[in-house]
Parts: structure tokens; sequence; C-alpha cells
């Protein structure tokens, strides 16, 4: 009897895990059918997806431990898996670039028909593929730049002397030569604040393949300084290559670490009123350590709570103006502001137009305003618009010229939304105490931040 109860025993698990899968297929990823795209659907969806991209040193794909292996993983976890294969650069780095961009679009245009979150689609890689996964999360346009990322022992650098030689030849081929380029695809040098998405990265100390410290190391560090989200977890031992392998020593123990990541990861509700908070340093959290988790945003985001959806686009040091010494029209934060498609922007530009060698150009500070509203105007979304004063700058350690902000960029701001039928949020007379600003007189600091993002949740919460 004992013997039959443990058949069935056996028998039900086995039921459960295989229903853990609602449905498997495969799609081509590219014109010529050499990239496909292996689907696993959970039965009981959460929203969340992963595109996993298997390592191989881009000459060949470890489909298997790094790739199809771990779908009952996130099955069962309700996360939609899908596993790239994509095509090997041969030096020609555009093409399993141009793979990866396209399978992360499928899954978000097919959100609806596959039960997916558009805003909580991740990337997953291992080794040469942890390279593509961090090559997406930094340089892919924003239809194609994942919510998150999960690195497994990641080849970062295209520095051979530092990385995995036979990766540097593979996908850039001699142009491992041209020390641009190099710089340009060692991912850890190009981590941006806010637009590379929060990540995990998993490593085994004794990886003499790729260099942890070189690495995986390397791009935490890059994460932290910018100010964004990151884990990373180093196992005693392990080697490289371990992947979704049961006989990984530290394998259960991973899996836990990596499954309370996610499951603490915060994702947007799919019908969350989306605000973009464009601006300068101020808005990108300047002198604040964690700004991605403490910035104006971040603490605006904790406001509204989780029926909004902020985004923080600020870059510092940028301008209104166009003929400014940085204008921020011309960063690809502006081009992934609109691309968000906003249901409510707040614009707070000005500070750093009143340096001298801005505001040369402060007659055309109007028109430069009345251009970012006309092209915000036009977005699908028809968003609600807010213009934000700069705060009162109480020293000039940057040439910034708190008379020009008072006397003529705050009036002309007043002028342009009043012609616009556009709420202004007074920061100028509201965050006016040296107690909220950090020692250059010009940055919020923590105290500041918290209260600006309460003047701009209230001005939010009157129209909505």
């Amino acid at each position: 009897m004992k013997r039959y109860t443990l058949l069935y025993i056996l028998v039900a698990i086995g039921m459960a895990t295989s229903a853990q899968t609602a449905r498997t297929f495969k799609l081509f990823n590219s014109t010529d059918g050499e990239s496909t795209l292996t689907c696993f659907l959970p039965e009981n969806p959460s929203g969340r997806a992963v595109v996993a991209c298997p390592g191989g040193g881009y000459s060949h794909l470890a489909m298997e431990h790094e790739g199809t292996d771990w779908a009952p993983f996130f099955n069962e976890r309700g996360i939609a898996y899908f596993v790239l294969k994509y095509r090997m650069p041969n030096g020609d780095r555009n093409i399993p670039m141009s793979d990866a961009y396209q399978a992360i679009k499928t899954v978000r245009d097919s959100a609806d028909s596959w039960h997916v979150n558009p805003y909580d689609v991740g990337i997953m890689g291992s080794s040469a593929g942890g390279h593509l996964a961090s090559t997406v999360s930094t340089h892919a346009p924003w239809e194609s730049r994942p919510d998150f990322t999960i690195l497994f022992y990641p080849v970062i650098s295209m520095d051979e002397k530092v990385t995995h030689k036979g990766s540097c030849v593979g996908f850039l081929g001699e142009g491992r030569y041209d020390k641009d380029l190099v710089r340009q695809y060692s991912n850890d040098k190009q981590v941006r604040c806010h637009v590379t998405p929060p990540a995990i990265i998993l490593m085994a100390n004794d990886d003499r393949v790729v260099p942890p410290v070189t690495n995986g190391v390397a791009y935490y560090t890059a994460m932290r300084n910018q100010g964004n989200e990151c884990a990373m977890y180093i196992y005693p031992s392990g080697g490289h290559g371990f992947g979704f392998r049961s006989s990984y020593k530290y394998h259960d123990q991973m899996l836990n670490e990596l499954s309370e990541w996610l499951k603490n990861l915060k994702s947007p509700a799919t019908d969350a009123i989306r605000v973009a908070c464009i601006g300068n340093s101020i808005t990108e959290g300047h002198g604040i350590e964690m700004r991605s988790q403490l910035g104006y945003p971040a603490r605006l985001q904790n406001v509204l709570g989780a029926s909004y959806y902020v985004r923080n686009f600020g870059v510092s040091a940028h301008t209104l103006l166009n003929k400014g010494d940085r204008p921020y029209m011309k960063r690809q934060e502006w081009q992934f502001a609109q691309a968000f498609n906003p249901h409510i922007v707040i614009l707070k530009l000005g500070t750093n137009d009143s340096k001298p060698q801005n505001w040369a150009y402060g007659k055309e500070f109007a028109y430069d305003l009345q251009q970012m509203i006309d092209t915000l105007k036009a977005l699908p979304a028809k968003p609600i618009i807010y213009l934000a004063t700069p705060i009162k700058a109480f020293e000039n350690p940057y040439t910034i010229n708190d008379t020009i902000i008072a006397n003529e960029i705050i009036p002309i701001i007043n002028k342009v939304a009043k012609k616009n039928k556009i709420q202004v949020i007074d920061l100028y007379d509201k965050v006016n105490s040296q107690d909220l600003l950090f020692k250059d007189g010009v940055h919020p600091n923590e105290k500041g931040v918290e209260q600006m993002a309460k003047i701009i949740a209230d001005e939010i919460k009157k129209q909505n």
C-alpha cells in the first residue's frame, strides 16, 4: 500500500510541475529564421516576463542549462519565460544586439495575448549572454530596454586583458583594437542613472574564465555609483558556467536568493497613471546617494501610491535652452520621456539656464519652452503638463544666478504657462530654506526632496 501511495505522490508532483507551464511554442525572431524565441507561458501569469540569453563565448549557445532548463523555475512563479537563440556575431556586434532588441520588443508587443505586463519585462544572461543582456540594458532604445536585468557570471568588459578574450573576438572582431569601441561596449562604463534598469548579479568567487572583479563586480560598482538598484551574490566556489545545474553546490541557495529578489522587485500596474519627471540635477537627485530610491521622483511614487507609475528622466547640468552648453532636448532621456507616453509630466528646467554662458541666449527661453510643451502635447496620451519653477539658489558655486532665476526665468515660465493654460508648481517660494539644501546651496537634501515630492503630489491629486 505504501508503495502505491508513494507512486501516486510522485505522479501528482510530476503533474503539478508540468501544469506550471500552460503553453510552449517557438517563434522566428529574425527574417532569416536563424534567431528564434522559445516561449514558456505560465499557467497562472503574474504579468512578469524574462527573456534569457544563454552564454557560449559568442561562438555557440548553452541552450539547456543556461536557457530552457530555467523554464519551470520562472513559470511556477507566474513569470513568462522566453529563451533567445541569438545569431553569432562573428565580429558584427549588431547581429546579436538586433536579435535581443527584437525579442524584448516582441514580448512587449504581444503583452495582451501572452498576459504580460509591458512595464515588467526583464532580460537574463549568462557569461557572454550576460554581456548581451547588459548591452541591451545600457544601449537599447526605449521599446527594447528591459525593466530589470539578471546576470549570471557575466562578461561585462570588452577589454580582453581583463575579461574573456573569446567573447571580445566574437563580439567586436577587429574592433577590439579600437579603444573607443572597447569602452562603448564595456558596459560598466555605460551605466547611467535611472535609465539602466535594476539588476541582480550572481557569480562564483573562483571563476577563472570571466574574472568577477573586472566584470560582474565592476557592473555592480557602476550601478551603485549611479544610485541605481542592484544586488550582487558571490558564492565561495563553483567556477564558471554552473547555470541551472542541480549539481552546483549552492544551487538551492542561489534559487532562493533569486526568488526573493524577484519577489521584492516592484512592478507597476498595467493601468497605472504614468508620470514623467523631466529636469536637471535636482530631478536626477544630485547629492542623494541612492537617488533611484530616495530622489524626489522616487518619493513622489511613494506618496502617490500604486495607481501611479513615476519615472525619473532628470539629467544633471542640462538646460532647457537649445543653445545652452548642455541642451536637454538633445539627450536620449528626452526621447525616452516621450516614448514613455506619460499621462502627467512634471517639467522642471531653468536653473542651469541662468549661468552666464547660457543666459546669453535667454531671449530664446520662451520659444524653447513652447517647443517642449508642443512636443509633449502631441503625445498619444495627451499628458497633463505641470511647469515647476526652479528652487531658490542660496549660493553660487556653479555660476548659477538666482537673480536671473527669480526676475527673468520664472516670469517667462509663468507667462508661457498662462498662454498654454498650464498649472505652475511654485517650488521657488516653497523650497526656500537652506536647511532643505546641501551645503552647495543649490541642490535639495533628503528633507528638501521629500518636501518637493509632497508639494508636487498635492498638485497632481487636485486634478486626478
